[in-house]
C-alpha cells in the first residue's frame, strides 16, 4: 500500500510540473545519455539556468 501511495504522489508530481512548465531534469540527462553518448550532460544547475534563460529571454515568444 505505502508503494502504491509513493507511486500516485510521484506521479501527480510528475503532472504539476509538466503542467506548470517545469523542466524535466532526468529526461533530459537521459535523452542525452542516449542520444550524445559523447557529450557531457549539463548539470542539474546549469540545466534550470539554461532553461529559465531561454524562457526568458525571447520578447514576443509568450502570449502575455
Amino acid at each position: 500500500m505505502t508503494e502504491r501511495i509513493r507511486l500516485l504522489v510521484n506521479s501527480i508530481a510528475r503532472l504539476l510540473r509538466a503542467v506548470l512548465g517545469a523542466p524535466d531534469y532526468d529526461r533530459y540527462l537521459s535523452h542525452t545519455l542516449t542520444a550524445h553518448p559523447g557529450r557531457m550532460p549539463m548539470t542539474r544547475d546549469q540545466f534550470f539556468c539554461e532553461r529559465l534563460e531561454n524562457r526568458y529571454s525571447k520578447p514576443g515568444s509568450r502570449c502575455c
